[in-house]
């Protein structure tokens, strides 16, 4: 592809990553209730789910994906159920140390989580589906064209999630009592809950 093209998308996917939607929102929450490490496999379920709506796009499936839009209801349902159990999981979690805080286990589940989430998001559905055509000629858009916007696509998302797992994890450390991490748990509960409930209705 052109430098011209790719940089044009990195542009337009870093201004789109970058605003906050339910994605972010539910990778916020899941630092502040549990820390950096375990937002790292939900992350990746946030990526896998963009490079999905990339490679529907490309191969010009969004009528297929329109034919089968109860079954990406039924995926949005489903992650958006599972981030209102993270919520509640949050919301009710003992009081313990940021250094001691492991939640151990459920990586499968929280990478599961930020797939579901990504093709259950408007949001994303939108950009790849209804934006990305103008600012692309997909119809000659290749495999190898293909892997270099994906390449862009994984490059530009870790750029962007990581700034906002930073971000969260620099807030977290500086709540060190109990009473102030109870109230961090429960804000992050309560923006994975406000995250679940925004994907469902959409």
């Amino acid at each position: 592809m052109e430098p011209a093209a790719l940089l044009l998308f990195a542009a337009t996917l870093l201004v789109a990553a970058a605003s906050p939607g339910p994605g972010v929102a539910a990778l916020v929450a899941r630092v502040i209730g549990t820390g950096p490490a375990r937002a790292v496999p939900f992350a990746a379920g946030l990526m896998l789910g963009d490079l999905v709506w990339l490679a529907v796009a490309v191969l010009g499936l969004a009528v297929v994906a329109q034919a089968f839009q109860a079954l990406f209801i039924a995926i949005k349902l489903g992650g958006a159920a599972y981030l209102l159990y993270l919520a509640f999981r949050m919301w009710t979690a003992p009081v313990v140390a940021p250094e001691a805080s492991s939640d151990r286990g459920g990586g499968a589940r929280l990478f599961l989580a930020g797939l579901a989430l990504t093709l259950g998001n408007p949001k994303v559905v939108a950009f790849y589906l209804a934006l990305l055509p103008n600012l692309i000629d997909l119809a000659r858009i290749g495999l190898t064209g293909y892997l270099e916007l994906a390449g862009v696509s994984v490059a530009v998302l870790t750029v962007v999630f990581g700034f906002y797992v930073v971000a969260a994890a620099r807030a977290r450390r500086l709540f060190r009592t109990p009473r102030a991490l109870r109230l961090l748990n429960r804000a992050g509960g309560t923006v994975m809950a406000g995250a679940a409930v925004a994907v469902a209705v959409k």
